[in-house]
């Protein structure tokens, strides 16, 4: 392993707003319940850029980063330091393991960004809007929680849509182009991945879903 993302690692247990049950499985039994009154969780958060730039929109809200790659979170991790987030935690865990982390009913919002599309059919499973993810979901959210979705991928987007009305949550909003002219949503336009900046100068179109639990 390359001596800095051994140096990386080394800083991210010093680190208090880090969490990292997968090398210390007793934090399982502490995190549940405990993370505040007002709950934001961005799911597959890579670098933590979004995770931070959400922590600085909503400052009364703490902002969880969720990813099982260390070695991007360290990014996101450090960036909160430098900016004095103290709002902002990441979680490494595998998102199929979100409801040993939370206690039901405990969070206000999901964030998916950019998740990994897994085109083909035989993985459709381990798309993060799929049935299965969307049932832990629900668990953990609060009555009337929202799931945010922003993707460039329409197969993904379409079926996510989909998936989401066949579990039963009510669609607020859905916007297949977040860039439209005379559009404007400064959350949604200001507040971009590294991906989603790559793809806006792709010139694809980015695609938006709002939904909540009923």
């Amino acid at each position: 392993m390359p001596r800095q993302k051994l140096k990386h690692f080394a800083e991210m247990k010093e680190w208090t707003h880090v969490f990292e049950p997968t090398l210390n499985r007793a934090e399982r039994l502490e995190t549940a319940g405990t993370w505040g009154p007002r709950v934001i969780v961005e799911l597959a958060c890579g670098g933590g850029n979004y995770t931070v730039a959400l922590a600085e929109r909503f400052p009364d809200s703490t902002v969880i980063g969720v990813d099982i790659k260390g070695s991007r979170m360290w990014h996101g991790a450090r960036l909160a330091l430098e900016r004095g987030f103290s709002s902002v935690r990441f979680l490494r865990i595998l998102i199929e393991d979100l409801a040993q982390y939370f206690a039901p009913a405990e969070v206000d919002e999901i964030w998916i960004t950019f998740p990994d599309p897994h085109p083909t059919l035989g993985n459709a499973k381990r798309r993060l809007t799929s049935p299965r993810f969307l049932e832990i979901y629900k668990k953990i959210l609060k009555p009337g929680g929202r799931v945010h979705l922003k993707t460039d991928n329409e197969a993904l987007f379409d079926y996510s849509v989909e998936s989401f009305r066949e579990a039963g949550f009510e669609e607020l909003r859905v916007l297949r182009d977040v860039y439209a002219e005379g559009f404007v949503d400064p959350l949604l336009q200001e507040v971009q991945t590294a991906y989603e900046q790559k793809y806006l100068k792709e010139g694809r179109k980015i695609r938006y879903g709002e939904f909540r639990v009923a």
